[in-house]
């Protein structure tokens, strides 16, 4: 008999309302209809996790049975109730956003930040853009692509490398990056599912963004998502990039996702080169630098590179 799961409720729940709901609603109607009892989980925020499967399930899965409606609230609804499908975002042309009043500041404006920032505060992890408008099938792996991926390379001598190798325990840390101009409660249950789908692969899985609401309310729920997932957060500092800090941290993946890797490989190219430069950096026991994003050790010229185009 099949495992019941997360999303056997969601669709039993939405089939008897005859409505889209919020997964928190779902959740709600689950507990009151008893069907919360099928699926035995022992998890402390459950609703939680319905949220997360719903939003992978919409972005990634073609055959799924639900539709993603709305943004504020985000409602979910059965295909079958005759809803249409939204259309995906094209990555490549998000509009910008007014930081501070004085800048216009577009998502990978923050990708030399982070580079900087992993460099030299994340203990060495080097990291590489990954381009989400190259990839195959973007309608429907737009949430599996994170914005950066990184390796933390082990310092090690030549025998206990050998060593690791031939006992297939290589230290090596992958990390995955997804990056947002601002955080608060408007873009945060989207933001934060995104990374959580998009570095389900990796050791290491952090949100990262330029501005984050002080808002009590807002950093309490922040936090407790960052418990239940295991998700990250990093606060990028443009005016002072040295400032910038880990805000909440987050927690290892001991065995990596390798058939994700793999289907990931294929979606993009980007990211299947940033493998091969991994294994041939190991193989060669040198880091070839130039084949990751460029790590500008000058703070002014960091900052430089929002440029004018930034201004108003």
């Amino acid at each position: 008999m099949a495992k019941y799961t997360f999303l056997d409720l969601a669709e039993e729940v939405l089939k008897a309302s005859g409505v889209a709901l919020a997964p928190s609603e779902i959740w709600k109607k689950a507990v009151e209809s008893g069907l919360s009892e099928k699926l035995k989980t022992q998890g402390k925020t459950p609703w939680m996790t319905l949220a997360a499967r719903l939003y992978v399930d919409t972005k990634d899965n073609p055959d799924t049975r639900f539709v993603r409606l709305g943004e504020s609230p985000v409602l979910f609804g059965l295909k079958s109730a005759g809803y249409q499908l939204e259309k995906a975002e094209d990555i490549s042309e998000k509009e910008d956003v007014f930081l501070g009043g004085t800048k216009s500041i577009k998502e990978r404006d923050l990708h030399p930040f982070l580079a900087y920032f992993a460099f030299f505060y994340l203990d060495r992890v080097y990291v590489k853009t990954i381009y989400h408008e190259k990839s195959l099938k973007k309608s429907f792996s737009e949430w599996m692509h994170p914005d950066l991926v990184g390796v933390r390379f082990p310092e090690m001598g030549d025998g206990a490398l050998e060593l690791a190798r031939a006992t297939g325990s290589l230290p090596i840390r992958l990390f995955s990056f997804e990056l947002k101009v601002g955080l608060n409660f408007s873009n945060l249950r989207e933001a934060f599912f995104q990374a959580v789908s998009n570095s389900s692969w990796a050791n290491y899985g952090y949100l990262v963004a330029a501005e984050i609401s002080d808002d009590q309310e807002f950093r309490s729920e922040l936090r407790r998502l960052s418990d239940a997932f295991g998700i990250g957060v990093i606060k990028l500092d443009l005016e002072s990039p040295d400032d910038s800090g880990v805000v909440f941290q987050a927690r290892e993946r001991e065995v990596l996702d390798w058939h994700f890797i793999n289907k990931l490989s294929h979606l993009n190219e980007g990211f299947a080169r940033f493998l091969n430069d991994v294994k041939i950096d190991i193989d060669g026991k040198k880091i070839h630098k130039n084949e990751y994003d460029e790590v500008e050790e000058d703070v002014d010229q960091l900052k430089s590179k929002l440029g004018p185009k930034g201004k108003k």
